[in-house]
């Protein structure tokens, strides 16, 4: 008898299986289903290499890459450290390189420094390490980009900074303005036959002496000795300040001046021939200080 109510038990279990597995499976088509819930398709992303190139000079590259926070400026170095010590080398052994330090960020971060963007801010934080290590200021240049083709991977940037290279052009140093001196210092004796022009400091009638100008004074002196038609001329010239008959007057007596002086260093007065041109010769532009620094002057050749 027991074993009959056994018998029925399991064939009630079983019917009752049945039907459920029936009623999910064949007619709610629920057993397919994935019961654990959708699967998600984790795709690794690949970090793309860092790349440091120079045309045929130089060729680095790193299997890593530089790496920033999301939103963040500090950049993570370690998969690139030796491909920065060998571009610092390559800088420090060329120095006529320029380099370009470009920082990327995306419209999707938030920038909470005081930079313009954060790429300028990322691109600074290299620019300050290679200056650490050696490379000059002037030899770093930076530039920022957007990009919203950065790859984030947990809230990190992988990349983010890129390098270009390009000769560099040294400024050029504004020359000092040419003082009285540095014209009369200027000047180079030939042969008496050709002028040469003597300066003056501010305020004084003396001219300035020089190695050159003496030279020609002891030549003159000695061809004139020997030579009784033969003259010194002296001519006077000025800048175009004040009225022309005012500079005409001062251009002669410049010239003058510059007479009394050779007659002291023994050359005959009467031998001396003496004008004043004003300022209608002028042999720099007047527009500038300079200029007109050059034109105040006394030529002097033998005729």
């Amino acid at each position: 008898m027991s074993n009959s109510k056994a018998l029925w038990w399991i064939l009630l279990l079983a019917w009752i299986a049945g039907s459920a597995y029936w009623h999910v499976c064949k007619i709610k088509e629920l057993c397919d289903a994935d019961l654990l819930g959708p699967t998600v398709s984790v795709s690794e992303t690949r970090t793309e290499p860092l790349i440091i190139s120079d045309s045929s000079a130089l060729h680095l590259e790193s299997q890593g890459n530089f790496s920033f926070a999301r939103n963040g400026i500090v950049a993570s170095q370690t998969a690139v450290q030796r491909q920065l010590d060998s571009l610092t080398s390559y800088l420090t052994a060329n120095p006529n390189r320029l380099i370009t330090v470009t920082g990327y960020y995306s419209s999707q971060e938030t920038n909470t420094t005081t930079f313009p963007d954060l790429g300028l801010a990322r691109a600074t934080g290299i620019k300050k390490w290679l200056a650490g290590h050696g490379i000059a200021d002037s030899l770093i240049s930076l530039e920022s980009q957007l990009s919203d083709k950065l790859v984030f991977t947990k809230d990190s940037l992988n990349g983010g900074i890129h390098f270009s290279f390009g000769n560099y052009a040294a400024p050029v140093t504004a020359k000092a303005p040419l003082t009285e001196t540095d014209l009369a210092n200027e000047q180079k004796y030939e042969n008496i036959f050709k002028p040469l022009d003597l300066y003056f400091p501010t305020a004084s009638a003396d001219y300035i002496k020089t190695d050159q100008n003496r030279l020609f004074i002891s030549e003159a002196k000695k061809y004139l000795a020997e030579n009784k038609d033969k003259k010194l001329i002296l001519t006077g010239h000025t800048d175009d300040e004040d009225s022309a008959e005012w500079n005409l007057m001062l251009s002669q007596k410049r010239a003058n001046a510059v007479k009394s002086q050779f007659i002291r260093l023994g050359i005959s007065g009467d031998r001396i021939f003496t004008l004043g041109k004003g300022e209608s010769e002028p042999k720099a532009s007047n527009a500038t200080p300079e200029g007109k620094r050059a034109n105040r002057r006394v030529a002097i050749v033998v005729k």
